[in-house]
């Protein structure tokens, strides 16, 4: 069985093909990056243009890396939602005119549940398991029990973690994108120097609030610049205070996430971490030793699969598709699509 999987739902215009030995057969991504760097920030239009301009021949280009013909594929995966709805509707246009020319079956995925079952494929997950989906529109945790069965735990109030990640790096203006820039400035900074508060560190339950601590930063900031404009040194030390309050709040979070978990899944045995702030190595190193604390396995994609990719989608594509699960395609394009409610 070999599932080709398109992902367009940001800014990353990715095709892939995989089987179900788990072997990645091919995988492509082209990043909007230049495209959007100048702004601080992905623009819709900008992000729908380009993914239209790329995408037949990011699909072709796939085809020919992993050798195969359309003749070889079994089904034909796409991310279908959420995600920005200019760069979905491609995405869908595209795979859809690939299953009715080929007589192929065709399979809406859903994005998230791309990043929540990427750690099957990487790393031999078993279900149930505990998923932390932590990226730049989303941050939950998630009882993951099949594919398109998930038990929501928590999830943010307001901004995702890799949202707040972007904002500061553009307010400490370290470059676009956030978190990568963040956490390479972070390496040289004190992380004691300012005091920024944990937001719902300590509550029982398992909900995330980022917007509290954005404006802490802005504070900050806004106080140093009254004496001087911000130095490179300030910019580190700030970069790392809010990356430890961001991977001291999550921990907590994921502590009462895991207690919820063992109560009524006492047969899981993983802790996972997925989404674009899953690769940070701060966040995996402390979700890692929790993770043993707590008598858990922990397994996270390997950090190119963290970030959008068709791999995901192709992979999810796969699980659904050999349970049966294929659609029609009258299926629309999403701008919202909860995992939780998924199958609705």
């Amino acid at each position: 069985m070999i599932v080709l999987g398109i992902e367009s739902s940001c800014d990353e215009t990715a095709c892939a093909l995989v089987n179900e030995k788990r072997e990645i057969l091919s995988s492509v991504v082209w990043s909007q990056y230049e495209e959007h760097r100048r702004f601080g920030g992905v623009v819709p239009e900008i992000a729908a243009r380009a993914h239209l301009d790329r995408v037949d021949e990011i699909v072709t280009e796939a085809l020919n890396q992993s050798g195969k013909k359309f003749s070889d594929l079994s089904a034909v995966a796409v991310a279908a939602g959420p995600g920005l709805i200019g760069g979905v509707i491609v995405g869908v246009m595209t795979a859809k005119a690939i299953a009715y020319a080929h007589h192929l079956p065709f399979v809406a995925v859903n994005h998230l549940e791309g990043h929540a079952l990427m750690a099957r494929l990487s790393n031999d997950v078993e279900f149930p398991y505990l998923l932390l989906l932590i990226s730049g529109g989303h941050c939950q945790i998630l009882a993951v029990e099949a594919p398109g069965k998930y038990k929501r735990f928590g999830g943010t109030i307001d901004d995702s973690a890799g949202e707040a990640f972007d904002k500061v790096a553009k307010m400490l203006q370290v470059g676009y994108p956030g978190g990568p820039n963040i956490e390479r400035a972070a390496k040289m900074g004190d992380s004691t120097r300012f005091d920024l508060p944990h937001p719902m560190k300590g509550r029982p339950d398992c909900d995330f609030s980022f917007s509290g601590l954005k404006t802490a930063v802005r504070y900050q900031i806004e106080a140093l610049e009254k004496t001087a404009p911000l130095s490179e040194q300030d910019k580190a030390d700030m970069s790392a205070c809010f990356q430890a309050a961001v991977v001291d709040t999550v921990v907590d979070r994921v502590k009462h996430g895991i207690a919820l978990f063992k109560k009524q899944y006492p047969q899981g045995k993983h802790l996972v971490v997925s989404g674009g702030v899953a690769a940070n190595t701060a966040l995996r190193g402390a979700l890692m030793k929790l993770a043993e604390k707590e008598k858990l396995i922990f397994a996270a994609p390997p950090l190119k699969f963290c970030t959008d990719n068709g791999v995901m989608i192709a992979w999810a594509g796969l699980e659904r598709f050999r349970l049966g699960k294929k659609n029609g395609l009258d299926v629309r394009p999403r701008p919202r699509w909860p995992l939780d409610k998924m199958d609705e």
